[in-house]
């Protein structure tokens, strides 16, 4: 049985090891957080994507957990509302549509429960430090934990992917910047929202707020419009500091925010960004989701794209009789089509919604079973 070394345990890295292990692989999961990560927004799974997770068990209660939001409100930089929808297109998604919006901690949850039950190790509180591929595998350094060899090595660990650095070069190389920056991070319900958005949007700032668990708690996602900023993205007080520049000219609600945001346990920050690359393997290493081909939140099909795309290569590897190359370049050529109309999306919502075709052609652009 070959063993292969997953890095990342959020929603690609959880779906390519349980699917691995599937096709007859053990999989072990190094993930840098102490636990399956908590936090982050509301995210959709949409079209093929819904298909892996009716075949991974766990769409029932994925669906069962669904924000149900009752509609939105659009305030301006000062907090006058605009306007207000109950229409589902502009909030959770629409309830006549199979299409669901979940918690990313409540799809991380199920995913991972699905992954240890299959027999996947997890070692978490640990990342991968060094690669050198051997003639029969990819000898690991870790951070914390001894070397040890895998057959093979898949980056699932995000934008900011270390697996990347290693097998193809630097960040700076493939990252595309979309213009913007964006915080998520979880309070309480200090505003005392009930199954309702608000939006707020300026020319430079935008921030979106929601409960969630029952309405207890409110989740934030706070953004700024910018050129490129260097900065460090392991430093979070370097990261919450541009963030209260990059909003401090707001009004309403906002000072309020920004002190939630210095407190809050589950702050993240990063840039509206891509990830384009020629190729997503090289010799024993390969890349899934965010690391290999993020399409940015603008493109609200990224958990979908994690998804179908750890499917795939999982699929694509237990059908190839160890033939890693081979499945690697399946795996690329059934893949980069659907990734390429994902990461399209992006540019369109940036411009106004996309069209009807565009986002249907984006959920379903691929098939399963090819």
């Amino acid at each position: 049985m070959q063993n292969v070394l997953v890095s990342g345990a959020s929603v690609a890295g959880l779906t390519l090891a349980y699917w691995l292990r599937r096709n007859g692989f053990a999989v072990t999961v190094v993930e840098r957080a102490p636990a399956v990560r908590p936090g982050g927004q509301a995210i959709d799974v949409r079209g093929v994507a819904l298909d892996v997770l009716d075949r991974t068990g766990i769409l029932a209660e994925a669906r069962q957990v669904r924000t149900r939001m009752r509609g939105m409100a659009m305030l301006d930089a000062e907090g006058k509302e605009l306007w207000r929808t109950t229409d589902h297109t502009y909030s959770s998604g629409r309830l006549d549509s199979e299409d669901i919006e979940l918690l990313r901690e409540d799809l991380a949850m199920l995913l991972h429960r699905q992954a240890v039950d299959a027999g996947v190790e997890f070692l978490f509180g640990d990342s991968v430090a060094t690669l050198d591929e051997e003639a029969d595998g990819v000898r690991v350094g870790f951070e914390q934990g001894p070397a040890r060899t895998f057959g093979l090595v898949l980056g699932a660990d995000g934008l900011h992917s270390k697996v990347r650095q290693l097998a193809f070069g630097p960040e700076e190389r493939f990252i595309r910047h979309l213009g913007a920056y964006l915080t998520v991070f979880s309070t309480h319900n200090f505003l005392g929202l009930d199954n309702w958005q608000v939006w707020l949007n300026d020319d430079a700032a935008t921030y979106c707020l929601y409960p969630v668990h029952d309405n207890t708690e409110m989740r934030a996602t706070l953004g700024f419009r910018s050129e490129p900023i260097a900065y460090d993205h392991r430093d979070t007080e370097q990261q919450k500091a541009l963030m209260t520049a990059g909003l401090e000219h707001v009004g309403w609600e906002t000072p309020r925010l920004l002190e939630a945001m210095r407190q809050a346990p589950d702050f993240y920050f990063d840039s509206m960004a891509q990830i384009h690359m020629e190729q997503w393997s090289t010799g024993r290493v390969a890349l899934a989701g965010d690391a290999g081909y993020c399409p940015s939140p603008l493109s609200g099909q990224g958990t979908s794209l994690a998804l179908v795309g750890a499917y795939v290569l999982a699929a694509e590897l237990g059908r190839a009789d160890g033939d890693h190359a081979a499945a690697f370049a399946r795996y690329e050529t059934r893949m980069r089509p659907f990734v390429g109309l994902n990461q399209a999306l992006a540019d369109k919502n940036a411009g106004g919604a996309p069209s009807d075709e565009a986002m249907e052609e984006a959920k379903n652009g691929i098939a399963l079973d090819a």
